[in-house]
C-alpha cells in the first residue's frame, strides 16, 4: 500500500485533482468524496499502465505544509 499527496482544487462545478507524484494522472467529481474516490482509482490504474509497461511506480517525494504570512 502507498500513499500519495493529491491537490484538490474546488471550482465553479466542482472539484479537480492532481497529484505531483504521478504527472500526467488527474480527475474530476462533483463533491470532495468524489473527486478522491475518483482520483484513488485513477491512480491505481495509471500505476497498473506503468507495471504492464515494465516501468517503475514513481516515489513519493512530496509533502504539503502551510506557511504564515502578513496579509
Amino acid at each position: 500500500m502507498k500513499k500519495f499527496l493529491i491537490i484538490v482544487e474546488k471550482g465553479g462545478t466542482g472539484y479537480s485533482v492532481y497529484s505531483p507524484d504521478v504527472p500526467g494522472c488527474v480527475s474530476t467529481g462533483h463533491t470532495r468524496q468524489e473527486v478522491e474516490q475518483n482520483m484513488s482509482k485513477a491512480i491505481e490504474f495509471h500505476l497498473e499502465g506503468l507495471r504492464l509497461e515494465g516501468l517503475p511506480a514513481p516515489e513519493t517525494h512530496t509533502y504539503s505544509t502551510y506557511v504564515e504570512v502578513s496579509a
